[in-house]
């Protein structure tokens, strides 16, 4: 009887502790969760370019842990949606056939101004939403990055094939971009190549100024000017931290003169609407956290790298024409000479 009771009392004091350590385990993994916040902006309701939202979710891509918290704060004048899925994009939204496609993890349903929801994300991977009633709306969680062995966007679609090709919004312009590495890590230094081209004859299109600005996590940490020479240019760059980053080309406009024509030469009204934007994601390097590189970019990028081009070419063909030319004059001297010579 004694033994019984002792049998049971042990099995109740295992299963007690047991519990007390779960119930423990799981203060300190809450303990670990965080809360973030994305707000809605004023505008996000209206999908022209000059509107005072100058992106639908801010931030439009949030990094975190599994088991965060993520708050949607709706700041705009109109009741919108936080639905997993793909949305339409900025343009494709118009005609009517893409209007965003749910995936059924998540859905806020409506909620008004000054109204929020929240998530909580238990499982690790990129996550897609959009709102159903202003379907251009976008924007990306992702949770627990994990280094792929491909590149990709900052949505985790992969990139099957480089260079990643855009137009310009008035489709006069083709900005072609490749990084290298294809997936980049903190503390190695990655070179963006890119180059223009007109988008109705396929043809590289040289001298093509611009305005390069790479964000990350919503902060500018990279900008620079420049000119296509022979149609491309180069950058390279050091991150110091890890997660997604935009890489935005504004302000494209002809510089000058060239032997190409093409309408993307005419001047532009507003230069900064013709903007193409790139997004990927840096990742945390594992075996160095400094670098001890020295970046370099392109010596010189103005007008003279084409008129160099340019010399490098002609030079060597004045040269090659002045041979000739003294050849068959020498060759001319020559047979006159042995035709007026008198015989001994």
């Amino acid at each position: 009887m004694l033994a019984t009771k002792f049998r049971k009392f042990s099995m109740y004091f295992v299963f007690s502790s047991y519990i007390v350590i779960l119930f423990a385990i799981g203060n300190v993994l809450d303990a670990d969760a965080e809360e973030f916040t994305i707000g809605i902006p004023f505008g996000a309701f209206n999908p022209e370019l000059n509107t005072p939202a100058v992106v639908w979710y801010n931030p439009p891509i949030l990094s975190i842990q599994t088991g965060d918290t993520v708050t949607w704060i709706n700041d705009d004048r109109e009741g919108h949606t936080v639905t997993s899925g793909e949305g339409s994009g900025r343009f494709e939204w118009m005609d009517a056939k893409d209007l965003g496609k749910p995936d059924g993890l998540f859905d806020s349903e409506r909620f008004m101004p000054n109204e929020s929801w929240s998530y909580t994300f238990e499982k690790e991977g990129i996550f897609n939403y959009f709102c159903v009633i202003h379907p251009w709306m976008s924007g990306t969680v992702i949770v627990k990055q994990i280094i792929p062995d491909f590149p990709h966007d900052a949505a985790g679609n992969k990139i099957e094939t480089f260079p990643i090709i855009q137009y310009t919004p008035d489709k006069l312009i083709e900005f072609d971009i490749t990084w290298e590495p294809n997936v980049i890590k903190t503390f190695e230094k990655t070179k963006f190549i890119y180059q223009t081209y007109d988008a109705m004859t396929n043809s590289n299109l040289d001298k093509m100024q611009y305005d390069l600005i790479i964000t990350q996590n919503g902060k500018k940490v990279f900008q620079d000017s420049g000119v296509t020479q022979v149609g491309g240019d180069y950058r390279n760059v050091i991150f110091e931290t890890s997660g997604p980053i935009e890489i935005m080309f504004q302000n494209i406009v002809s510089s000058g003169s060239s032997g190409i024509s093409s309408a993307a030469r005419a001047p532009v009204d507003q230069p900064i609407f013709r903007t193409v934007v790139f997004t990927t994601i840096v990742y945390d390097n594992s075996e160095k956290t400094t670098s001890s590189e020295t970046v370099v970019q392109p010596a010189q990028r103005l007008d003279i790298y084409y008129e160099l081009l340019v010399a490098i070419i002609l030079v060597p063909a004045l040269m090659l024409l002045g041979i000739v030319l003294y050849m068959k004059f020498k060759k001319h001297e020559i047979s006159s000479q042995e035709t007026h010579s008198t015989p001994i």
